[in-house]
């Protein structure tokens, strides 16, 4: 279901916009009239910048950066000379695997890939939404906040609840809201380009499928939800439909409430 016209006049930054959640919150927002900057450093973004429309913009880079991430943010005002809404996408668990199996390099880059891009997006957005005088932050967490074989990544993830928390009540008096969702498994397209290309080991695939296992004995309806399910979330909650919600994460799991 849409909504059109619920972002007519609104320019929304949607990170991670190549695959997935991303990609489906991508064109739902450009369905419902906002003008989209999708954001990865995937060159596939092209091609979903094609889907969304002539007006919209593509910008390639690596958030895990900040000065990707502020060059990002200058390009969307650059070209629509507003920011309204931002959805911070990108993250991903890289390993699955129990705490004591992660190397220092891996735990280092699960936290690059889970928290970084959104502390940066956050940092690199909000002095344009202040002059503009509000918008609108919503944050991709995880119900993997509580779950098993992704320590790093559910550290990442519940930084950005605590992200989430803090900006909201730094800047709600400025007009600024800033949620997240926390997803639960989600079934989605296979993935062009995977986070972890390598083949995993009989131990790895059997240490994954213990998360597939936990993942749905902890939701209520015993099922992954779909990237429609939580795009959907992700757009109310950018939405003005949303105008009295501020530092709230909603878990969109099933029942699962991480």
């Amino acid at each position: 279901m849409t909504f059109l016209g619920r972002f007519a006049g609104k320019v929304a930054v949607v990170t991670g916009a190549a695959q997935g959640i991303g990609r489906d919150v991508a064109l739902r927002l450009a369905a419902e009239g906002a003008r989209v900057v999708l954001a990865d450093r995937s060159d596939l973004v092209h091609e979903v910048q094609a889907e969304a429309g002539a007006d919209c913009l593509a910008v390639t880079g690596d958030l895990e950066l900040y000065a990707d991430a502020a060059a990002l943010m200058d390009a969307a005002v650059a070209r629509f000379g507003r920011l309204d809404v931002l959805v911070n996408n990108v993250g991903g668990t890289i390993w699955a695997k129990p705490y004591a199996e992660y190397e220092a390099a891996q735990i280092e880059a699960e936290l690059r890939r889970s928290l970084f891009p959104t502390m940066w997006c956050c940092r690199s957005a909000l002095p344009h939404m202040l002059a503009g005088g509000g918008g609108s932050i919503v944050n991709v967490s995880s119900v993997a906040t509580r779950g098993i074989n992704r320590v790093p990544y559910s550290a990442a993830k519940g930084g950005v609840n605590a992200l989430t928390a803090c900006l909201a009540w730094e800047y709600a008096e400025a007009g600024i809201r800033v949620n997240a969702v926390a997803p639960g498994g989600t079934a989605a397209p296979p993935r062009r380009i995977p986070r972890n290309p390598a083949v995993p080991s009989p131990q790895e695939a059997a240490w994954m499928q213990r998360v597939v296992d936990q993942t749905t004995g902890s939701s209520l309806m015993r099922r992954y939800g779909t990237t429609a399910d939580q795009a959907a979330a992700i757009l109310f909650l950018a939405s003005d439909e949303a105008g009295y919600i501020t530092g709230t994460v909603l878990p969109v799991a099933g029942g699962d409430q991480g």
